[in-house]
């Protein structure tokens, strides 16, 4: 599937979805010392909803991709807490860890952040629902669900770095990616701390023309890119960082992947 037909079936799953994982207008009372690690499946509905009120929260983390197949963190979750089971929360701040996206979530909101807890009931089945469809859209469209079976890569000494939020159709091509080459990265949460925000870069800088770094990780962005777009990839292993995700894709099968082999 092509970038623009790719960006806009995730445009119509983030829709499903109501845009959640879109604005971070509510920063944590309090941010972990430590990175939180998250064992996570792109493409599971239930990893979605935690990388969803981490991007509200506005939150990082260190994703530690364990898709189907995948030999290279999934063993190191079952020795943590008993089985493979995604998504998997650990937090050395206070050394808790924690399955279940509900659980998650309400931890993440009475820990660091200062918003209601997890959606319980009806509301979290209509939650759950609409992160189902997300992903059977997606897998419908792509003949296959992305973001969920292994591809062989190689290992990076030290784990990339991405500036995303959940809902952003484009980096989502590229989570899903990572995720298949198990690939280790720090997510940069960027989500949109303004209505000024709303709308992609060239509509948004030209109505708006409001600041730029309107949350933490944006801040960062505009200072030293000069820009605001996502995804952007940062690898200290080669010293590469880089916009748009059609070479982010390009550059991770190429370094890490069979195109590299």
């Amino acid at each position: 599937m092509n970038a623009t037909i790719d960006a806009l079936v995730n445009v119509l799953a983030g829709t499903v979805r109501g845009w959640r994982g879109t604005a971070a207008f509510a920063p944590p009372d309090r941010r972990p010392e430590k990175l939180l690690k998250l064992y996570d499946i792109e493409a599971s509905p239930y990893c979605r909803l935690v990388r969803e009120i981490l991007t509200e929260l506005d939150l990082d983390v260190l994703v530690l991709p364990c898709p189907v197949g995948g030999s290279r963190f999934r063993p190191e979750a079952e020795a943590i807490g008993g089985k493979q089971q995604f998504p998997l929360l650990v937090d050395d701040n206070t050394q808790r860890h924690l399955y279940e996206s509900a659980d998650i979530i309400d931890y993440l909101t009475e820990t660091y952040g200062r918003r209601s807890a997890a959606a319980r009931g009806w509301r979290r089945n209509v939650a759950v629902g609409s992160s189902y469809a997300s992903s059977a859209l997606l897998w419908r469209a792509s003949s296959g669900i992305t973001g969920m079976t292994a591809r062989p890569s190689k290992a990076p000494e030290k784990p990339l770095e991405l500036y995303s939020f959940e809902s952003s159709p484009y980096s989502k091509r590229v989570r899903a990616r990572l995720c298949e080459l198990e690939l280790p990265y720090v997510l940069r949460n960027t989500g949109k701390g303004a209505r000024s925000d709303m709308g992609p870069p060239s509509f948004r800088d030209k109505i708006f023309r409001a600041p730029m770094g309107t949350s933490r990780n944006r801040r960062w962005l505009a200072e030293h890119t000069a820009r605001v777009q996502v995804p952007y990839l940062r690898d200290s292993n080669t010293g590469t960082e880089m916009y748009e995700s059609d070479a982010i894709l390009t550059y991770l099968d190429r370094t890490y992947g069979s195109l590299g082999s």
